[in-house]
């Protein structure tokens, strides 16, 4: 298996126009922590970090992380992008070791056409879409897969499911947990046909016109009462 390689350099300045400046320079800031070594601030390639989290591993694969004096092992644990232009701006880097059991989450995918779409118009959903596992560094999965095309209406593929060497890997997640599931069509229930027919039956509420000015002048001729005459003077 090929070694990955991330260059990095300790990072002496902090803040967001110090952060703003490394960006600059195609490397994005850093912190390395856990294992046997305190936090360290770091600035890594920004590019290798991408193609990390795009590869088949993701934010799983295991990577050393190299400066001018020293190399560890390390794993991506948390990483924030521009939402709008898809940059890195920060990653959090995990110390390892090979030989001491971790806890990472892997990806669940699906394969297959379920039955119970295919013959009984049903939807499929995926509910839980990774699942959590302990195990050492070396056995991590890429992912995990699973066939659901026996699934009906009504019936799930849950955490337990997943078909797992105990003696290498420990389900952290809930084995009660569901990954997908199919359900049936929400159709808008019908109204009985005797509150139909009751609502056909009901007579209309008389509509109020009130006739104002305007339709006065339109044409409606509006006689006025004549004033009354002055009382001669006896």
């Amino acid at each position: 298996m090929e070694q990955i390689i991330v260059e990095a350099a300790p990072r002496e300045t902090r803040g967001k126009n110090a952060a703003r400046r490394v960006r600059l320079t195609g490397q994005v800031p850093a912190v390395m922590y856990g294992g046997e070594g305190g936090s360290q601030a770091l600035e890594v390639n920004a590019k290798q970090v991408t193609a990390i989290l795009r590869s088949p591993s993701g934010h799983n694969t295991i990577f050393k992380v190299k400066t001018k004096d020293t190399e560890q092992t390390a794993i991506l644990k948390d990483w924030l992008v521009d939402p709008v232009k898809g940059h890195l701006l920060h990653v959090d880097l995990l110390r390892i070791a090979m030989d001491v059991r971790m806890r990472v989450k892997v990806p669940v995918h699906t394969f297959g056409e379920a039955q119970g779409v295919k013959l009984q118009g049903g939807i499929f959903e995926m509910v839980t879409r990774e699942v959590e596992i302990e195990c050492l560094p070396s056995e991590i999965p890429t992912e995990f897969r699973l066939d659901i095309s026996e699934l009906m209406i009504g019936t799930q593929l849950r955490a337990s499911d997943i078909q797992l060497d105990p003696e290498k890997i420990k389900l952290v997640t809930d084995p009660q947990r569901v990954l997908a599931h199919v359900v049936a069509l929400r159709v808008e229930e019908e109204k009985p046909a005797e509150a139909v027919a009751a609502e056909a039956a009901a007579p209309a509420e008389p509509e109020v016109i009130k006739k104002g000015k305007k339709e006065a002048e339109e044409g409606e001729e509006v006689e006025e009462a004549p004033a009354p005459e002055k009382e001669k003077k006896k």
